[in-house]
């Protein structure tokens, strides 16, 4: 056997050779190699996207689905809820209204929180909540209850939806997060879709606090999904993100940048709208028009429908003609709904038709404007996505909070105010979409 020559110095200063066997040497290259395999598995680990891209739109669409949802699958129950608390329409509209607006405040909290501890922990905190929300509103025993406790979930709910965003910022270029967020948003229609119909069903058959109760199982599922298959997207956290000096720098940093604004007033005036519709529609067309509260969801799970279709004509324009252009197109179909409803409005034809036909267009605007907004508010501040994502969502639940507050101030009885703030809402839209997008938006070949 061949050997490896050695050398021991002896205490009285001798050096007295040895032979070290050659199978030591291999051993020794062989655990070189090893370690050298461990670091390289290390590496390619850092490099490999921590979820695969069809788990990342699953939870996109799960996080993003708890607005809609939350909303959506209790909507044909409102009559029944308003009668069951002896109370005016204008107090069950609040559960929904406080909703919003805790939802928008929370977003200031949870973005900044996001950024400094990551994502994961947050979504874990708020879908806990969220969960025992829903459990609390479902048993609430008066309507000062509910509203407490839709509040509280509205609250929670922000932690998903600010994470949502930051995480298609923490995983995706710009351009790539547009279409990655019309994905996401596809999958909210699709819940959107299914909760009218599913609500109606169920309050018509088990009552409206089974529609609340619905809501226990969805947050549960969500939160299922997200211990046990999402991973961490933030690897640089900001140490210092919640210090308020350093909060404050970033929020003027934001809220100085003419490419937020667009997009932000962008999602804001369209969701607007949207709301305008949610808070006032159930009592039109089941009130109104007659509807039962299971046709009454068929006509909200139309305009998701349209919605869907929306965002998938998104994708193929921001390929074709980039974000300015889709946005343009968008802001046209968003006028068209709108005006379409006035003229009907002032023609004298007040029918369902003349409601849902102008909608349906108007959704279509909404499913092109919601992924380039949500996604352009965000893309330029990569190290501040939380925050900007907070922000933005708070302007837009700011808005939709105005919209149901003076629909609801409004109502007579006719489809008048609806009809009314839609217009204003379309209008708004079109004028950011052709203005402040095309003036602070990115250039075709850019991206968002």
């Amino acid at each position: 056997m061949s050997q490896t020559r050695g050398a021991h110095r002896k205490p009285d200063g001798l050096i007295v050779t040895f032979a070290a066997p050659a199978w030591a040497a291999v051993m020794s290259d062989r655990k070189r190699t090893q370690c050298s395999i461990r670091i390289g598995a290390r590496m390619d680990a850092r490099l490999r996207p921590p979820m695969s891209s069809p788990l990342v739109i699953l939870i996109l669409s799960l996080l993003l689905g708890l607005q809609p949802i939350t909303t959506d699958l209790y909507l044909p129950a409102l009559p029944a809820l308003t009668s069951a608390f002896g109370v005016v329409p204008a107090q069950a509209q609040f559960t929904l209204t406080a909703l919003l607006l805790a939802f928008g405040l929370s977003q200031l909290v949870w973005g900044p929180v996001s950024d400094r501890v990551g994502r994961r922990k947050v979504l874990l905190v708020g879908l806990a909540g969220y969960t025992i929300a829903a459990v609390g509103s479902a048993l609430a025993s008066s309507i000062e209850a509910l509203v407490l406790w839709r509040a509280v979930q509205g609250a929670c709910m922000g932690a998903g939806t600010v994470c949502a965003r930051a995480i298609v910022r923490d995983l995706y270029a710009p351009e790539a997060g547009a279409r990655a967020m019309s994905k996401g948003l596809s999958g909210l229609g699709v819940l959107a879709c299914l909760s009218p119909p599913l609500g109606g069903l169920i309050a018509e058959l088990l009552g409206w606090r089974a529609t609340l109760m619905s809501l226990i199982l969805f947050g549960g599922l969500a939160l299922f999904v997200v211990a046990r298959y999402f991973k961490e997207t933030l690897h640089e956290r900001h140490a210092e993100a919640l210090r308020p000096a350093v909060l404050a720098g970033t929020a003027r940093q934001i809220l100085a940048n003419g490419t937020f604004w667009a997009f932000a007033l962008l999602c804001t005036a369209s969701f607007g709208g949207l709301f305008c519709f949610l808070a006032s529609s159930s009592f039109i067309f089941m009130k109104l028009f007659g509807f039962s509260a299971t046709a009454y969801g068929m006509v909200l799970l139309s305009l998701s429908a349209f919605y869907i279709i929306g965002t998938w004509l998104c994708r193929r324009m921001l390929v074709r003609i980039g974000v300015r252009g889709a946005v343009r197109i968008g802001g046209l179909l968003s006028l068209c709904g709108g005006g379409l409803m006035a003229a009907l409005l002032l023609a004298g034809v007040s029918n369902a038709w003349a409601v849902m036909v102008p909608a349906w267009i108007y959704m279509l605007g909404h499913g092109v404007h919601q992924p380039c907004g949500q996604s352009g508010s965000i893309s330029p501040f990569p190290k501040a996505a939380g925050a900007a994502s907070a922000l933005a969502g708070f302007l837009m639940m700011v808005g939709a909070f105005a919209s149901g507050s003076w629909v609801g101030a409004n109502m007579d009885g006719s489809a008048a105010p609806l009809i009314k703030g839609m217009t204003f809402w379309s209008v708004s839209v079109a004028l950011v979409a052709w203005i402040l997008v095309q003036r602070f938006g990115p250039r075709p070949q850019q991206g968002v």
